[in-house]
């Protein structure tokens, strides 16, 4: 069942278009990291799925409800952190979470939240002594009051430290469990790799692709870089690699072979004897592209 249902998103501001033409789709329980670099609608088509913009054209659907003209039934099942949250300087960490309960009308601990994000040992401190850091996850503890059915988070890992952050992936995955979906934008991506079940990456307002990171690493055809350790970077050597069914580069640096492959076992088990039986052959090691490379090749226009 999907959660969320975009089609054909397009927003303009004057002459410039925001978003053109987006279309995708979220799945109940499903952890989705929406991707881009600065500029690339990201934080627009959040801002259309809460109601804070109205689309050109297009539509957006979220629990089955057109989030423009019911937006109220959207946001009573949601749990948000937007960019910029704004903390009451006078009220304390647990106010603010009190006051986040009333307003859902729901029966929350303030203190078991806060004790989620790491923060219950400054819960009676006025936010406004806080750091940003401290700021966040308090945010993240509003957030979740009520048990929301999908959480919208846009740069939630703004400001933490890794003790933050790694309360965060906890939080996310925590949610995910229990049924939940998460929706989150973010520019760290080793946050987005380590949680989330697919993830889309926008470019100039502009779908550049959707699906798992292994799948984007497959569709890309660079998943895998095999790096031989030689005693001589041969031409013989890199003729007989480049020839191999799976290898789409090599490349030689400091005594070593990079190898980019499809990263099945086949081909490096060619890769290695093609070292072997041009006698350099000394050691090997295997690294799997991450996610930064993946969003690189998209957003760079490599792909």
């Amino acid at each position: 069942m999907s959660v969320i249902e975009i089609d054909r998103l397009t927003k303009r501001y004057g002459d410039v278009t925001a978003v053109d033409g987006l279309s995708l789709s979220v799945e109940s329980g499903e952890v989705f990291g929406f991707l881009g670099p600065n500029g690339a609608g990201k934080s627009t088509t959040i801002n259309a799925m809460l109601d804070f913009t109205t689309p050109s054209s297009g539509s957006v659907r979220v629990f089955g409800h057109d989030a423009h003209e019911e937006s109220v039934a959207v946001r009573r099942r949601s749990g948000l952190l937007l960019e910029g949250y704004g903390a009451y300087p006078r009220l304390t960490g647990h106010e603010h979470v009190e006051h986040a309960i009333a307003t859902k009308d729901a029966d929350d601990d303030p203190l078991e939240l806060l004790e989620r994000v790491g923060l219950v040992e400054a819960a009676d401190r006025r936010a406004g002594g806080y750091s940003k850091g401290m700021r966040q996850r308090m945010a993240i503890a509003v957030a979740l009051v009520g048990r929301p059915d999908l959480l919208v988070l846009d740069e939630p890992s703004t400001g933490l430290d890794p003790n933050g952050a790694r309360r965060l992936r906890e939080v996310v995955t925590a949610e995910a469990d229990r049924g939940a979906t998460v929706f989150f934008s973010s520019h760290i991506l080793e946050q987005v790799e380590a949680v989330a079940d697919r993830i889309a990456i926008l470019r100039g307002g502009e779908l550049e692709a959707v699906g798992g990171v292994r799948e984007l690493r497959e569709r890309l055809g660079t998943g895998t870089t095999v790096e031989l350790d030689v005693t001589n970077t041969t031409d013989e050597l890199h003729d007989r690699l480049r020839v191999l069914d799976g290898v789409s580069d090599v490349s030689s640096r400091n005594g070593t072979v990079a190898v980019a492959c499809d990263g099945r076992g086949e081909t490096k088990r060619k890769v290695l004897n093609a070292a072997a039986d041009a006698g350099v052959y000394r050691d090997f090691t295997v690294r799997e592209a991450s996610l930064d490379d993946v969003f690189s090749q998209y957003t760079e226009g490599k792909a």
